[in-house]
């Protein structure tokens, strides 16, 4: 069942405070949004801190990006609506500056349409694949584009993805609600955490052992 309104603001401030509180984002970085039943979004305002949002002063947007109420909204705004257009599911997007994934980024990610090898089962079914999105600055509108053409391709290529890496500022993860998306995001963060402890080095499940998972789990890989 959606969410209404009133439910979705203080779910909003529920999950930045957890994710805030555990270190999974810090400072005024990262952004959280709702598409509610009307089109329209929320979304946490530019320069917020996640770990003590006002529901009140979120920044309600409507469907064409015009500002309703509640403070200036995110500079990423475009992107997470780009996410939702070629994501009709999808009804919350995440966008953190995770250390580990960030970290990963400057010492080489695995490929680039992987970000990380399968190495764990949970990886598998809850993440799926991530592709790289090559840097670009904070805001820039061709980050929206790219973002919809890997979405699109991957579609084509019936492989589902969750997420998407941004080359040294973080992911950007998408779900049916703002608990789900979240723990696409944790899941995401400590798979490059055990990836980095491993030195890079450890060793991608088999091609049998995530049949199993397919079969087994439903997983997207």
């Amino acid at each position: 069942m959606n969410m209404d309104e009133h439910e979705s603001r203080h779910e909003i401030c529920r999950i930045g405070a957890s994710l805030y509180a555990r270190g999974y984002v810090h400072a005024s970085a990262g952004n959280i949004s709702v598409k509610l039943d009307d089109g329209s979004f929320l979304i946490t305002p530019t320069d917020a801190c996640l770990g003590n949002l006002d529901a009140n002063a979120l920044a309600h947007v409507s469907a064409n990006g015009e500002q309703l109420s509640g403070q200036r909204a995110s500079k990423t705004l475009t992107v997470h609506q780009s996410i939702y257009a070629a994501t009709p599911q999808a009804r919350c997007v995440i966008h953190t500056h995770a250390t580990h994934l960030v970290s990963l980024t400057l010492a080489g990610v695995w490929t680039p349409s992987d970000i990380l090898p399968p190495i764990t089962p949970y990886y598998v079914m809850k993440v799926g694949h991530v592709p790289l999105i090559a840097y670009q600055r904070p805001g820039a509108p061709g980050v929206a584009t790219e973002v919809a053409q890997r979405i699109a391709q991957s579609t084509a290529n019936q492989k589902t993805i969750r997420a998407v890496m941004l080359e040294r500022l973080g992911p950007m993860v998408w779900h049916q609600s703002p608990a789900e998306a979240s723990a696409v995001l944790e899941e995401l963060e400590e798979t490059a955490k055990l990836w980095l402890m491993s030195d890079r080095k450890a060793t991608a499940l088999s091609d049998a052992h995530i049949d199993e998972l397919r079969a087994t789990f439903g997983a997207l890989w």
